[in-house]
């Protein structure tokens, strides 16, 4: 699937501009992970696989026995899919498609018995204010350093 949103990506706005964006995208992954284990280890919330009270109520699927809140899972799907998402939505239809990714990926969580629902809410949350923030400094960059006048000379001669 991302094969697909690159080439997408790269046939409108061109190969430098999506390596800036595959940059952008490294950062926000990497500081979306860091703040989610910084929660994690403040909250010290246990994982319905391991919480004494439901454990034998649910099918557990998998266990681990690192902290809960928030779902790292979720607020990274979410971050990259909405900046990718304000990135193309002016080039595509229906890019509201990619938000199917988290949607499933945040269900398949829930499933597995290793976060509740406001684990991963919580995730969204701070997946959509992340994945805004990341595009505003996006623009800024992209505009501020004229990279919008590099990438289209260069398109314009491909």
């Amino acid at each position: 699937m991302f094969i697909l949103v690159f080439y997408y990506i790269q046939k409108k706005i061109g190969i430098k501009q999506l390596f800036l964006i595959i940059v952008f995208l490294a950062l926000l992954i990497t500081f979306t992970d860091q703040i989610t284990n910084l929660f994690k280890n403040a909250f010290q919330r246990l994982r319905p696989c391991n919480d004494p009270e439901i454990k034998n109520v649910i099918r557990i699927v998998i266990e681990r026995e690192s902290p809960s809140f928030f779902s790292g899972h979720a607020a990274n799907s979410m971050a990259s899919t909405f900046f990718i998402y304000l990135i193309i939505k002016k080039y595509y239809n229906h890019t509201y498609l990619l938000f199917l990714f988290p949607l499933i990926f945040a269900y398949s969580r829930i499933y597995l018995g290793l976060h509740f629902p406001l684990d991963i809410l919580s995730g969204y949350v701070f997946g959509l204010m992340t994945g805004f923030c990341f595009y505003k400094l996006y623009n800024y960059f992209y505009f501020k350093y004229n990279f919008q006048k590099v990438f289209k000379k260069t398109r314009s001669k491909d």
